[in-house]
Order: structure tokens, then sequence, then C-alpha cells
């Protein structure tokens, strides 16, 4: 009887069953084959981007229009629950400027900021981001994010930036600015009230802007000629944040800045770990927050799987995109059962991570361990914190998202990718984030749409004596007087097929003595029906100008399709040619001219 059962123990643990385990518990990976030398690398990590972290979270969360202790809350449990169920070892979850700025924007429209409704509204944003993310990660819907195009993001991440930037100045200035969504507006406001500046508000904050700066760009350096332990040089130049806060709050605290000089201070953060909460699941409060959220849930992922990515290529691992969803989606959900709001992927704190050798995702959970002592013990420290430090932090922070060098490049490179940028940038900045974006797309598919409807076409040659076919504007070939090869360089579909035809036709008119065309299709991928039916037409079209029509080198797929209609048979198979060369040879293209 043991021997019988032996055989259905194996077959339960076999290896197909746990790779399908680990495909949805992807730390099992990790977990099941950690290494001791490891464990150096991901507490050192872990502390550096805690020490980031802490900071970044209170001033973000300002930024969302929300308490400084919401930010606290959301870098705690989202980030154990991403270690679980992401598949990136180095990626740094946690509130970022962008998800932030997007918060601001979906439920400022909603409710007034530091209003109970605000809060219970961050907190069911951040579940629907969660449900949306773990919805397309389990039907594998990563692919959709595709139609975010490169160009729509950068014009988005770019204003946003501006934005960001622009609306931390009145806690930089020490001013009252009424909150609006108008970029236009709040430029106005910051004008009329420019001379209510606090000096002493301006100073620390302008300070702190300078050291901040320095961390980043220049004590590295200084640091590494020195000969510093470069791992030593990372937690120095990282842990600025943490510097200038503690360093402002003792100065506001030794001087009674916020009583002699008003200076704004951050106030009574509560101590204690996170509480458990229950969002909202009142209908109309989801119908109002769904487009944030989907804005949020695309967005989010977009700036997470970038970095992901990138930082996994250079040790020569992998994420899965749908799988990263399902990590971010819980994440979120964690989000919203401890009183925090929508978190993501950072870029910044990804790369620290990785740079103070963060091996597993073990170091984001040890990240998480220290937020929650903080949040436990040290809250009332940050009772004197000035929010022109937290300003400080979030301009430097969003100071390299303007991204020019990416709109020069693509205006040299492709002027329509240029053109979609400069569109996204400047409707993000007039109409709004949300529906700035939803300009921007739109503006990419239309030019796609546009730059799609004028395939490139060319008349091809043969080049010397070989089997070869170049276009006979760029290569000295031969070509036949009654032969015309001609190549269109891009799939038929329906926006294209009349274009198609024009140019076709006006290249027979130039050849008087032709008597065959060939079609060239090395270069379709996918002919759908308009472009089938168009050309249909054109062979009629030819057959009566006494003029005989071939294709040569279609692709597998696209004959596979053009074998379940009746083309091939109108046409006739002898027609179709595996290749260029072969169809020259047998129309008699052998007296070739230059």
């Amino acid at each position: 009887m043991r021997m019988n059962r032996r055989p259905t123990a194996v077959r339960a643990f076999s290896p197909a069953k746990v790779t399908g385990i680990r495909r949805y518990l992807p730390f099992l990976e990790w977990l099941l084959n950690y290494h001791p030398q490891d464990l150096v690398g991901d507490l050192m990590a872990g502390m550096i981007v805690a020490i980031m972290l802490v900071p970044q979270s209170m001033a973000y969360a300002l930024l969302a229009g929300l308490p400084p202790q919401v930010g606290l809350y959301a870098s705690i449990l989202p980030l154990i629950l991403y270690a679980l169920f992401g598949t990136s070892r180095t990626l740094a979850v946690g509130p970022v400027a962008m998800v932030s700025l997007l918060v601001a924007t979906g439920i400022g429209a909603i409710a007034p900021q530091n209003s109970p409704e605000y809060i219970v509204l961050a907190l069911v944003l951040a579940l629907l981001v969660g449900i949306i993310q773990l919805s397309m990660g389990l039907f594998r819907l990563g692919f959709l994010v595709n139609f975010l195009s490169h160009a729509v993001i950068s014009g988005f991440t770019s204003a946003a930036a501006l934005i960001i930037a622009f609306s931390q100045l009145k806690h930089l200035l020490g001013v009252k600015i009424p909150h609006t969504e108008s970029f236009y507006e709040l430029l106005i406001s910051l004008v009329q009230q420019i001379d209510q500046t606090n000096i002493v508000t301006l100073s620390i904050g302008v300070i702190n802007i300078a050291v901040l700066i320095y961390f980043n760009k220049r004590l590295g350096y200084l640091l590494n000629g020195w000969g510093i332990y470069e791992g030593l040089i990372v937690t120095i130049t990282k842990s600025a944040p943490l510097i200038v806060v503690l360093f402002s709050t003792l100065l506001v605290w030794g001087l009674a800045l916020h009583e002699n000089a008003n200076v704004n201070i951050v106030g009574a953060i509560p101590r204690g770990l996170p509480p458990l909460t229950l969002p909202s699941f009142e209908w109309t409060l989801w119908q109002k927050l769904l487009p944030t959220a989907l804005t949020i849930s695309f967005v989010g992922f977009m700036e997470s799987i970038a970095v992901a990515k990138s930082l996994a290529s250079k040790r020569r691992q992998k994420v899965d995109a749908n799988q990263e969803l399902i990590g971010l989606g819980a994440a979120n959900l964690g989000a919203a059962v401890t009183g925090g709001y929508p978190v993501t992927g950072g870029f910044s704190r990804s790369v620290v991570n990785f740079a103070a050798g963060a091996n597993t995702a073990l170091a984001s959970m040890i990240a998480a361990l220290l937020i929650a002592l903080v949040t436990l013990f040290f809250t009332p420290v940050f009772y004197f914190l000035p929010q022109t430090t937290l300003a400080a932090i979030i301009i430097v922070a969003v100071f390299g998202l303007v991204d020019v060098n990416t709109f020069k490049q693509m205006w040299r490179y492709n002027k329509a990718d240029g053109v979609s940028l400069l569109i996204t940038f400047v409707a993000v900045l007039a109409v709004g984030i949300e529906f700035g974006i939803l300009v921007g797309v739109v503006t990419a598919v239309l030019l796609f749409l546009w730059r799609t409807s004028r395939p490139h076409i060319a008349i091809v040659g043969r080049v010397g004596e070989s089997e070869t076919f170049r276009n006979i504007l760029r290569y000295e070939v031969k070509t036949c007087p009654h032969v015309l090869a001609i190549r269109v360089d891009g799939s038929l579909y329906f926006a294209n097929t009349k274009y198609l035809e024009d140019q076709l036709l006006q290249a027979i008119a130039q050849w008087p003595k032709l008597e065959h065309l060939v079609l060239v299709c090395s270069a379709i991928n996918f002919i759908d029906a308009s472009a089938l039916e168009t050309l249909e037409n054109l062979m009629d079209e030819l057959k009566q100008a006494g003029v005989n029509f071939y294709l040569a080198e279609v692709k597998g797929p696209v004959m596979d399709r053009l074998s379940k209609t009746d083309f091939l048979d109108q046409l006739d198979r002898d027609r179709i040619f595996l290749s260029t060369h072969q169809a020259m040879q047998v129309l008699g293209c052998n007296s070739i001219q230059t």
C-alpha cells in the first residue's frame, strides 16, 4: 500500500505544479533559493530606501492633498504585498509624485482637501486601482498599456512635473493659494500673492533645495575622490531628504519659527501602526473616480514596468508584465485596507535600491518594517517639520522629469512623435491631467493612422547581376521597360487603400510600354477586407489597360488569409512568385536597361 502511495505524492509536487505556483507567488523563487551572502545587500538597500521613503511619503501625501501619515501608511503593507507578488527584485513601490498629482486632481474635483470625505475617496481610489490592475494581470491584459506611446508618456510627465513644481511654490513661498485644477489659474494666483512671500519660509526652502541638489549632483564625486566605499557613498548622498527634514525641524523647534516667523509646520502626526480601513462601496463614488482610477492604473504601471525591466536587464533577470500588474494591484488593495492611497513603483527609489545592493524583494520588506517602526515610535519628531522642506523635496524630485532631450530627439527622428509629445504637453497644462492624456492618446492614434495611410511605395530594380532588388531612387539598378516591380512598405488596410491605388495607377501611366506589374509584398504583414477589395478592383482596371498583375514574396500568414477567399482563383496562382528575381525571369526581363 505504501509503495502505491509514493507516485501520487510525487505527482502532487511535480515540477510543473511547482512552476505554476511560483508563477503566481514569485517570491518563492528567491525565498527557496536565498543565499546568506545576499542578506547584507538587502539590509543595506532596505535601510537606504526607508531613509528616502519616510520624508518622500509624507511630502507626496501632502501633494495628494492628504495628511502626511497617509503617505507613511501607504509605505508599509503595499511594499510587503508587492514583494510577495511582484516579479522585480529591485522595484521600490510606494507613493510617487505623478500618482499623487493624479490623486489630487481626481479627488479634488469631488471633495475639498483635508476633509473626511477626501480621505474616504482616497481609499476608494486605491481600491479601484487595485481591482483594475489585478484584473488586468489575471486576464493577461498588460498589452493594453502599449496604447500609451512613449511620446504621450513623455509629454504627460514633463507637463505634470511642471504642475507639481508650481503647485509646491505656495509652500516654498509661505503664501495661501486656493486649490485649483488649472495651471493657468495657479500661475495667476502665484503672481498675485508674490508680495506676501514669507522670507524666512522661502530661505529655509531654498537652502534645502541647494542641499538636496548638492547631495544629488556633487557630493558623490567628492566622496568618490576621497576613496570612500561606493555603498557608503550611496547611503550618504541618498540620505539628503532625511537630513534636511531633521535639520529644518530642529531649526524651527529651536527658534520657534512657527510662532515668531509664521513658518507653516506639519503639526501632529498620529503615532501607531496603520489602521484597518474599509473603503466605501457606494456605486456613485466608484463611477466618479473610475476615470482617475483608470489613468492611475495605466500611468502607474507604465512607470513601474519601465524601471523594472531596465533594472532587471542589468542583472540578466526578467519581469513578467502581467504578474507585475498583479503585484501592483495587490499593493494598492493593501493600501486601501490600511489607510493609504494609490502607490506604484518609483523610479529614483528603485534605482537607489538597485545601486545600494538589493538582491531580492526582501529589501522592500525590510524598508516596510523600518517605516512601520517610524510610524509606531517616531512620528512626534516631525511635529515641527516645516512644509517648505517637504515642498523642496518634491521640487527636487520632479526637477529631472522635464525631459527636453527626448522632445529634441523625437523631433529630429520623427516629427509625428514630436507633435504628439508637444500636443500632450500643452493639453495637460491647458485642460488638465486626465483629459490631457486622453488628448495625447487620440493625437497619437490619429497621427499613426495618417502616417500608415501613406505607406512608402518604391519602384525597384535589379542591383547589378544579383538577385537583389532595391529602390530605383536610392541605388543604381537595372529595370525592364515592359515589367514594373513595385514594393509597398507597410500593411494594407482601409486607411491606405485609396492611396495605394492612386500611386500604382500613377506609376503605370509613367511607363507607356508596360505589360506586367509585379507587386512585391515582402513588407506586407496584413491585408484587410477593404484592401483586398481594392486589389480586386485594381486587377480589373489593369486588365482593361492591357497590363497583367502579379504578386511576389507574399508572406505565409498573408497567403493563408488570401487562400480563404476567391482572390487567388481570380488572380491565378501561377501569377504568385516566391521572389522578385523569379518573377523577372519568368516575365522575360533578361534584356535589361540601366
